[in-house]
């Protein structure tokens, strides 16, 4: 069955997922509403369910269907975060910058969390992780999405929140993945070492029991591939992803930078794949897919944001 791509689908995402042929798409990359955190203004909202539970549910029967619709081959990288078991109190302050409310929230339900107290840390993202991986996704990495110009906290008992997760979640044991698109610069110390190789008194020439004595690595004579990952000038990405927040001025209060839509695509999705993002809002999934050229599929529930993403992706603007 042949599907229509570079294309926003307005309506619930399990909805529209159920009506999408098995093995159709190559890669998805999203952020679902975090839990309890903001009010999108849209009846059937994720986010907004009475539990941490029932919330983690419809998270999974959602993915469950997302996994169906993957090619064997085919990677799901999911950004989320945490949720502190609040006391429900606090919702209605305003911030005189946003006298409507930046969030939206009239009630607040972080404090119905079974478990909790009041100020613990409730463990979303693990709960949601864990909950995939028992529907039979697997859980292949936990990724640091670390900001350097995170939101300002007040409080002053703890430390301020500067980082996310993004699973790596595949259908498969082997599945696509373009290290090299994503691989980082050596160190130049790293670099230098691997020039002269390990001299005398380096902290790798030393004797273990049972093995050959200290070899030097990188000399003249190694063949083969591991020597030239040796010298290579690259490595693979490592697992805390340093990706600042961006500016975006439209009407959507929770864009995550094009940057990090850009990490995972070019890691997961061949050209020309084509790339699906579930919980669309203000469309970086779909602006960046279409900049390395990769084909989108996209599923918003709230009208006004399909609109903002098919706007800004018509434009092409940050």
């Amino acid at each position: 069955m042949r599907i229509e791509t570079d294309k926003i689908y307005c309506g619930d995402s399990l909805q529209v997922l159920q009506t999408l042929p098995d093995n159709c798409i190559d890669c998805c990359v999203t952020s679902p509403p975090y839990y309890a955190l903001r009010d999108y203004g849209a009846a059937g909202q994720i986010g907004r369910e009475a539990t941490p539970e029932e919330y983690v549910s419809r998270i999974t029967a959602i993915f469950h269907e997302v996994k169906r619709v993957l090619a064997p081959e085919g990677t799901c990288w999911l950004n989320i975060a945490d949720t502190y078991c609040g006391t429900g109190s606090k919702a209605g302050h305003q911030d005189p910058k946003y006298p409507k409310g930046r969030n939206g929230q009239q009630v607040a339900f972080n404090h119905r969390a079974p478990g909790c107290k009041p100020k613990d840390l409730i463990g979303i993202p693990w709960l949601v992780a864990l909950a995939l991986r028992g529907d039979g996704w697997y859980l292949r990495s936990s990724i640091i999405w670390y900001k350097t110009n995170p939101m300002p906290e007040s409080m002053r008992d703890r430390p301020t929140r500067c980082y996310e997760y993004v699973f790596l979640l595949t259908k498969s044991k082997k599945y696509y993945y373009d290290w090299q698109a994503v691989a980082e610069p050596i160190a130049p110390t790293t670099a230098g070492r691997l020039k002269s190789g390990v001299s005398k008194g380096n902290k790798y020439n030393v004797t273990v029991p049972g093995q050959n004595q200290p070899q030097k690595i990188n000399r003249p004579r190694e063949k083969g591939a591991y020597a030239d990952e040796l010298i290579s000038p690259v490595r693979s990405r490592r697992n805390v992803w340093q990706i600042n927040n961006v500016a975006y001025h439209g009407g959507h209060f929770a864009a995550y930078p094009p940057k990090l839509a850009e990490t995972c695509i070019l890691a997961g999705c061949p050209v020309g794949g084509i790339v699906l993002d579930p919980f669309f809002g203000s469309g970086t999934t779909g602006m960046v897919a279409k900049r390395l050229n990769r084909r989108y599929i996209g599923i918003e529930l709230n009208p006004n944001y399909c609109e903002l993403a098919k706007q800004r992706i018509g434009g092409d603007e940050d």
